[in-house]
């Protein structure tokens, strides 16, 4: 190989940046699909439109005038679901999943991520997040399975295995763990903040997930945009994107990891000194794979520039690309083009079966936190409540067709029941009535009430609670509390889901309340938790909750460690251990926490 077809190998670009053509000329070994990225910038795009295109990169791969043709390997954000493809079945994010405490679930919820990303001819994820989050005012709270590092380990290991399955079958993906290291502990919660404690809690704490990883042979490594800084000694390492000690030191020479490293978008760009077209000291510290997804072409002349100009190694070239070629080979990507097969039909998007363990899946991750008696919901007529109660976009959360789950409808969802649906489907349409704010509604006439208070979907950055804001849900939504407020304490049992990624204090939500329900961000099969919601039709439970709390759930608005918390990581009721919580404090917001410590 030459340097060109060596460094081309070693470049990864946005679809919307490269045509089939570019990656014939330029030998590119990767391609990805970033958030809001489809075939043709179609969003409603047919898994026939994903298998063309990723056919067309394949084949323009294998016509270059390389003596050995290398296939290009395509990789996307499947993260809960093949959650950027029109009709995809999205799963509860982790943060829900950690609830239900079920590695052999996830394992299961892997393997169907794998035949969905396989049935659109893209044989790699960026998944699993393995953040150990620490601070629930991080806007990618949601990605983390738990606070608990011996449950990400776990859970780890099993979405690894459920992802890769056996190499090379028509029904494997390469799996990532992602963010290396420390993503989830950084000062404030802060988005590609920094990570402050000793270089021992950083691997018990932070790469607990990346032991269970490499433990089901995971093949791909993604770096944190985060930095590290470490109490101890006072030294402050820096972005990871630079930090040779821990991507090659640590995670290769001590852990043993043979894959290929992969940056993040535009990562190498965070390096002092760097662009995010140029960057020796990334290409230097370890990152095999440059993730660039605009800027490509100048990465690649100037990488060239700098192993002429002997600032990046011929050798750290040739290892990068010997990694990456290995990886190739051992997912079978050179025997055929994944889109020509065999691999499974696009029914796998959203089959009776997929749609089914995504249902079990949600009823496993809501956890009851108050029941005075309003649970089961008896099968009579039912009033619903809040504006997140049928959308489909607030249900699932960021990660959901688009890369922040904004832009989108409830239409945008196909197969898919929001809880409004899924309810009038159980009870009948004629016995559910539907007020986004609960405005003029006589409540009398109903025996009971569900209301849905949510969140804006969001993801990283703009899902920020950014220091000191209060971390109290009605702080960020008092609408949610405006509509409660018009139907509770009338007489008739109000049940309130919360759709979250983390846990907030919602004390005020609480005491309005009859029953209470974390349902984080449960997907698109809203029957799931009608399932739980509603008493059988012999009145008897027809499922009871069995999700417990990941994290702890704050009693105000500062950190569960400074303001104490209401509800410890593993609370969580059952319709058999009803608890009256009594009145919750409703102190104003104090806007005013100390320092938090990380």
């Amino acid at each position: 190989m030459t340097l060109e077809q060596k460094v081309g190998q070693i470049t990864q670009a946005d679809i919307r940046s490269v045509t089939p053509d570019d990656v014939r000329k330029y030998y590119l070994g990767s391609i990805l699909n970033g958030g809001g990225a489809w075939p043709g910038m179609n969003m409603h795009g047919s898994v026939d439109d994903w298998l063309k295109l990723s056919d067309e990169y394949y084949r323009a791969s294998m016509s270059t005038d390389m003596a050995v043709k290398v296939p290009v390997i395509w990789g996307t954000d499947a993260v809960h679901g093949h959650n950027n493809v029109y009709g995809a079945t999205l799963f509860p994010h982790n943060i829900g999943l950690g609830a239900a405490h079920d590695p052999a679930l996830m394992a299961r919820i892997g393997h169907a991520t794998a035949e969905q990303i396989r049935a659109t001819g893209i044989t790699w994820a960026f998944a699993p997040t393995l953040a150990v989050v620490q601070n629930p005012r991080w806007g990618r709270t949601y990605e983390s399975y738990s606070s608990d590092p011996a449950e990400v380990r776990a859970y780890a290991e099993a979405m690894v295995a459920g992802l890769q399955g056996q190499l090379g079958s028509a029904t494997s993906v390469l799996a990532t763990a992602k963010h290396w290291l420390g993503d989830g502990g950084t000062f404030h919660g802060q988005n590609e903040g920094v990570t402050q404690t000793t270089e021992a809690n950083l691997y018990r704490t932070h790469a607990a997930g990346y032991y269970g990883a490499l433990a089901a042979n995971v093949q791909t490594v993604m770096v944190s945009y985060s930095s590290f800084t470490d109490t101890a000694t006072g030294r402050a390492w820096g972005k990871m994107h630079g930090n040779a000690y821990l991507n090659t030191d640590v995670l290769r020479g001590r852990l043993g990891f043979e894959g290929l490293v992969v940056s993040d978008w535009n990562g190498i760009g965070q390096v002092p000194g760097c662009t995010n077209w140029h960057c020796p000291q990334a290409i230097n510290a370890g990152i095999d794979l440059a993730m660039v997804p605009d800027d490509w072409k100048k990465f690649i002349a100037w990488t060239i520039e700098d192993v002429q100009a002997r600032r990046i190694p011929m050798s750290r070239i040739d290892e990068a690309a010997a990694r990456i070629i290995a990886v190739k080979l051992r997912s079978g990507l050179f025997d055929r083009s994944p889109a020509a097969g065999p691999h499974p039909g696009a029914e796998v998007m959203s089959s009776p079966s997929v749609r089914e363990l995504a249902r079990e899946a949600v009823r496993k991750s809501l956890v009851l936190l108050k029941n005075d008696g309003a649970l089961p919901l008896k099968r009579g007529r039912i009033l619903v409540v809040g504006k997140g109660a049928d959308s489909l976009p607030m249900q699932s959360g960021g990660w959901s067709l688009t890369w922040q789950g904004d832009n989108t409808k409830t239409s945008d969802f196909p197969n898919a029941d929001s809880l409004l649906a899924a309810l009038r489907k159980s009870l009948g349409s004629t016995n559910v009535d539907y007020s986004a704010d609960g405005t003029g509604v006589d409540v009398s006439r109903y025996s009971g009430i569900v209301m849905v208070a949510a969140e804006k979907p969001y993801a990283e950055t703009a899902g920020d609670i950014v220091f000191p804001a209060s971390l109290r849900h009605s702080s960020r939504y008092p609408e949610d509390l405006a509509a409660l407020d018009r139907v509770s304490g009338k007489g008739v049992p109000v049940v309130t889901l919360l759709f979250s990624g983390r846990p907030v204090a919602a004390n005020d939500l609480m005491n309005r309340s009859d029953a209470f329900v974390a349902a984080f961000l449960p997907g698109t099969e809203g029957l799931g938790l009608a399932d739980v919601l509603l008493a059988a039709p012999d009145g008897r439970a027809a499922y009871d909750f069995t999700g417990r709390l990941s994290f702890d759930w704050p009693a105000g608005d500062c950190l569960p460690q400074q303001g104490g918390y209401r509800f410890p990581r593993g609370y969580g009721l059952s319709l058999t251990r009803p608890a009256r919580l009594g009145p919750l404090p409703e102190s104003p917001p104090t806007m005013a926490c100390p320092p938090e410590s990380r």
